[in-house]
Parts: structure tokens; sequence; C-alpha cells
């Protein structure tokens, strides 16, 4: 054999890593029968049909069981227009700020070494843990009338609790772990080599960020929007117990609907729940676009 053969004819596979060889038994093992995989998939349907198809049909069927015509006076009833009004207003206050939160939090843990990044990261999972009640009662504890700044907070004639900023607080709370969580094994992943090379060549760090760093996180950002919107309008048990229950001023659209089904008054309640319904099939949809258009990008967020 030349020396120009010998660089154009690479050696033989050993057996093990051949594709006849042992590779496929392994590969084979880990095959289940179609039987198996028939009884899996059947039983998966059926409890996503049990479990979450069907309870979310009902919600709309109870609805409009008594017409249109109820469902839209429901709808349009002005406690039900200040709950939604004030769902939506909560969520535009606190999913901007997780935004924030989550890219400033996410490029400091990926892009730099500092002590207490461990900390800062076990701190970013912490609502993950913690039942959203006990974050209510933390603010209660903090900024009730009878709280550590409550005597501060009544001089000034500043309201928190049982009040909109209250709110927000706790849905802030709750929902800041989604940006973050979804940003952070991305940019782990993509390292620092494009934001060194831009500094490199000259350009800000604000540059560096907008022209190199966002487009490549942009997808992954949205998608931590999208499920931080989403649990911002459907929180319950920080709202419930930082807002006081004031109807028309501070019940958002899950505290009304509790309100209604315990005063009886089911068609109300099913017509709110059936909007919150609607805007989760919403954020679905947009979700399902997400991972269908750009899978492999966002796949990047789910490896650790």
């Amino acid at each position: 054999m030349t020396a120009d053969a010998s660089l154009q004819d690479p050696p033989a596979l050993p057996p093990q890593f051949r594709p006849e060889g042992p590779l496929v038994h392994r590969n084979a093992a880990i095959s289940e029968p179609a039987w198996v995989q028939r009884i899996l998939i059947t039983l998966a349907l059926l409890f996503l049909l049990g479990f979450l198809l069907l309870p979310l049909i009902s919600v709309f069927a109870e609805a409009l069981r008594n017409g249109w015509v109820t469902y839209k006076d429901a709808l349009v009833e002005p406690d039900a227009i200040a709950a939604i009004k004030l769902t939506l207003l909560v969520a535009a206050l606190a999913v901007p700020l997780n935004l924030v939160f989550g890219v400033a939090a996410a490029w400091a843990i990926t892009k730099f070494e500092f002590r207490g990044k461990s900390v800062l990261i076990s701190l970013i999972d912490l609502p993950f843990s913690v039942s959203p009640v006990v974050a209510g009662v933390i603010y209660i504890m903090i900024f009730g009338r009878h709280g550590w700044a409550g005597p501060w907070l009544d001089e000034n004639d500043i309201k928190i609790v049982f009040a909109v900023p209250g709110i927000v607080l706790a849905t802030v709370f709750v929902t800041f772990p989604f940006v973050a969580r979804e940003l952070i094994p991305l940019m782990h992943e993509q390292g620092t080599d494009n934001e060194q090379a831009a500094l490199t060549l000259g350009a800000s760090g604000w540059k560096t960020f907008w022209h190199v760093t966002l487009p490549s996180i942009k997808w992954a950002l949205l998608y931590g929007v999208l499920l931080c919107s989403a649990r911002a309008m459907g929180e319950f048990g920080a709202v419930s117990v930082v807002s006081g229950h004031i109807r028309g001023q501070t019940n958002t659209m899950p505290l009304h609907v509790e309100i209604l089904y315990n005063e009886y008054q089911f068609a109300g309640a099913f017509a709110v729940a059936s909007i919150l319904a609607l805007f989760a099939l919403v954020t679905l949809a947009l979700k399902s676009y997400l991972e269908w258009r750009h899978g492999d990008e966002l796949a990047a967020t789910r490896r650790h």
C-alpha cells in the first residue's frame, strides 16, 4: 500500500463500532415491543383526555350553557371587567420586570465568575419550592399594617398590601424564575467567545448585548416571557393573600372566579374562567409554534 493510498483509505472500524456490531443490538435492546408502545400511548392519551381536555371542554360548555346572551352579560359586568383589566395590568407590570431581572441574572451567572453565584442560582429557584401562599404571607409580614414596614407606610400613606402594588410584588415573586431559567442553560452553552470577540473589535457593552447576545437568545427569551405571562395571569395563592378580595379593585380573574363560584353564580364564574382558559390556549399555541419553528435552539435550554 502506497502512502497516498493510506491517506485515502481510512482504517476499518473495530467490530464494536461497526453498524452491524453490538451497537445495533444495544439500540434494539431499548426498543419496546409494539404492544407495549400502544399501551403506553393509550394510557397517555387517556390521561390527557380525562385530566386535561375534558375539564377544559367542560369549562366552555358550562360557560355557554345558558346561551351567548348570559355569557356576554357575565363578561361585561363591572366587577368582571375590573378583574380582567387588573389581571392584564398585573401581567403587563410583572412580566417586563421579570424579563429585565431574568436577562440580568442569566448574564451575570453565565458570563462572570463571582462569589455567591451558587447562592444566586438557589434564590432563582426559590419560588419553585416555596408555596405561593407562604410568599403572600411573607409580604403581609413585611408590608402589612402590623408588619416590619407597616407603621412607616401608614405614616406616609403608602399602600402595598390590599392594593395593586402588593399584587404585582406577589406575582413577580412567583413568576420571576421562568425567564431566567429559560436563558441560563442556553447562555451557558453558548459561552463568552462571541462577546469577547465583539469587545476586542471595539464594540461597547450595550452594542455587544444588542447585536451579539440578544439575537442568539431571542427565541428562548420569548419562550420564557410566554410562560411567565401565563403564570402571572393565572396566579391565585399569593395574590389571594395580599389582595384583600376587594370587589372591583383588587380581585384578579382567578379571585373573581372563586368569589362567583362560592356565591353559586356558576354562569359568571365559568364565563370568566373561560377567558382564563382562552389565554392559556393562546399561550400554548404560541409555545407550540416556537417549538416547531425553533425547536433546536429551544431544546438547548433544557439540557441542564
